[in-house]
């Protein structure tokens, strides 16, 4: 049976400091095969190599991962500091446009960690530079230390809106996370809904308003361990069964139920 095909977007990084390469996290590519059940395809996010009409006909979904380099700040409106970090100049001309065709078409889009906020930029909102240095924000970051496991352990609680959208699909109002970031979101945009927070405001789940087809965003890292994990597994079951949709030949018409 042919599998839906989910292109991940990747990103650029340079081995050994002279081999460029475009490359995915090995556990993504886990996720999309074993929770969601579909085939997954590393995209070069390059507009050099690639255009956003060829990404929408190709595949049948779009899993925005995580990434070092953060989004431009220019393309929310303000002047790029050094707390802004790295950036992909090339991830952003990709994904930002991908995000706006996948809304407006219905085809399944996916945003982890970087992509969670790609979404947001992409629909109009902005990031704070550095969660942790804001008044009464504790440091989502990964610690620099430790085993994989030690590193993509549970940290805190998001707790969701009552009977939304998140809410609905764990069946449960609270879950416990391994959100990973120093970035976070400022204004949303003006379609995004944040659907759920971390114990010191910060938002952690989003999904887009009015959206006919699944257009979820999560702020920790769902893809780690994710075909055996209670919080992961919904979540990519429910992406791989939009793709299957979208495969099919069904295009969805109404918006996904809010509260």
């Amino acid at each position: 049976m042919k599998r839906a095909r989910i292109g991940i977007i990747g990103n650029h990084y340079v081995i050994e400091e002279r081999f460029p390469v475009h490359a995915g996290g090995t556990m993504n590519s886990e996720a999309v095969a074993e929770a969601a059940g579909c085939m997954p395809l590393l995209v070069p996010s390059d507009p050099r190599f690639v255009t956003v009409d060829e990404l929408l006909e190709t595949c049948d979904g779009f899993l925005l991962t995580g990434g070092r380099p953060n989004v431009h700040p220019e393309e929310y409106g303000e002047p790029e500091t050094a707390a802004h970090g790295a950036f992909d100049r090339a991830r952003d001309a990709i994904t930002l446009p991908l995000v706006r065709a996948c809304v407006a078409r219905g085809q399944p889009v996916f945003g982890v960690c970087r992509g969670f906020q790609e979404m947001n930029v992409a629909l109009g909102g902005s990031l704070y530079p550095e969660i942790r240095d804001l008044p009464g924000r504790d440091n989502h970051r990964m610690p620099p230390n430790g085993t994989l496991e030690e590193q993509f352990a549970l940290r805190h609680i998001v707790r969701f809106t009552e009977g939304g959208v998140f809410h609905q699909l764990m069946g449960a109002q609270e879950v416990m996370t391994n959100t990973l970031h120093g970035q976070g979101i400022k204004q949303p945009g003006a379609r995004v809904r944040i659907d759920g927070h971390a114990p010191d405001g910060t938002p952690e789940a989003l999904y887009v308003a009015d959206a006919p087809g699944f257009a979820l965003g999560v702020q920790w890292h769902p893809e780690w361990q994710a075909a055996t994990d209670p919080v992961s597994r919904p979540l990519f079951a429910a992406f791989g069964d939009a793709a299957r949709a979208w495969a099919d030949g069904q295009r969805p018409q109404a918006a996904l139920k809010t509260a």
